[in-house]
């Protein structure tokens, strides 16, 4: 599921900004861009981002400041001072104008080193800052989750729609392929009907073209879906696996139909499916 979430603490100086951008995705696929300061705590951003989600392409960027006063350390280059004096001794044609500041201006003769981080402080800061970006995040995918939920419950009622118009009209088959059968052979054999032959081959055909399995599968199918997305548990691996048994029933009802109406409405159905499948891709 598709979402976006932004935090921002601040603890004793340091200011930290999270910020959690996930796209639809089969697996938990986590990509993680933080300053070099964090590294060390890579493992366990991952597991605390594994633990609110299961699913989707997850982009975590982290933006780090260091406010203060003894973030950073100064250090002189005194010996490359005195290698610049000894090298400019010799210029006497040129105004000495080398005073402190103007040599501290020389090239690498300032570093500004960074301090060594309190590694307790940026595990604290870290992790409570995710939390509040994950809860952003949750809370925008929990208004995507609720327009899937209605979307899907209307997938459902549709194939569950589809089934009975399949299963009222597969009663009506046998009997239509009864007088057909009987109009035919009546016509040639000018009303000499052998019943018991007509029985058979009724019964051949009506097995044949049984269709009652697929229909009890798919009516348990349907019932599941509406389970599965009545949960508040993750539930979009099982949804995909669900939409692949769906198809296959379909298939196979369309298979075994010689009637029109049938494989129209089977036709439906797998419209029906396409557009589970395209859904389901979308929930955790």
């Amino acid at each position: 599921m598709t979402g976006y979430g932004r935090c921002e603490r601040e603890r004793e100086g340091r200011r930290l900004t999270v910020e959690i951008k996930s796209v639809n995705h089969r697996f938990l696929d986590i990509s993680l861009r933080m300053p070099r300061c964090f590294l060390f705590l890579e493992d366990e951003a991952r597991k605390a981002i594994g633990r609110r989600l299961s699913r989707g392409h997850v982009d975590v960027f982290l933006t780090y400041r260091n406010l203060r006063e003894d973030a950073h350390e100064v250090f002189v280059d005194e010996g490359l001072i005195r290698a610049y004096l000894r090298a400019t001794d010799g210029l006497t044609s040129l105004r000495d104008d080398r005073s402190m500041m103007n040599m501290l201006a020389l090239p690498e003769v300032v570093q500004i080193i960074e301090a060594g981080e309190d590694c307790d402080a940026l595990r604290a800061l870290l992790l409570e800052t995710l939390e509040g970006a994950l809860d952003a995040l949750t809370a925008m995918r929990a208004t995507e989750g609720t327009a899937l939920r209605n979307d899907l419950a209307a997938r459902a009622d549709a194939l569950e729609g589809i089934a009975a118009g399949i299963a009222a009209r597969a009663l009506e088959t046998v009997a239509a392929y009864r007088e057909r059968l009987r109009a035919s052979v009546e016509e040639l054999l000018q009303g000499h009907m052998d019943e018991a032959r007509l029985v058979q081959e009724t019964a051949i055909y009506a097995d044949r073209a049984a269709i009652d399995e697929e229909l009890v599968r798919l009516k348990s199918h349907i019932a599941q879906l509406r389970a599965l997305i009545a949960e508040e548990a993750p539930a979009g691996r099982r949804l995909d696996f669900l939409a692949q048994e769906f198809n296959r029933e379909v298939n196979t009802i369309a298979s075994k139909s010689q009637d029109i109406e049938i494989t129209r409405l089977a036709m439906d159905g797998k419209a029906e499916i396409e557009k589970l499948r395209e859904q389901v891709q979308n929930v955790e």
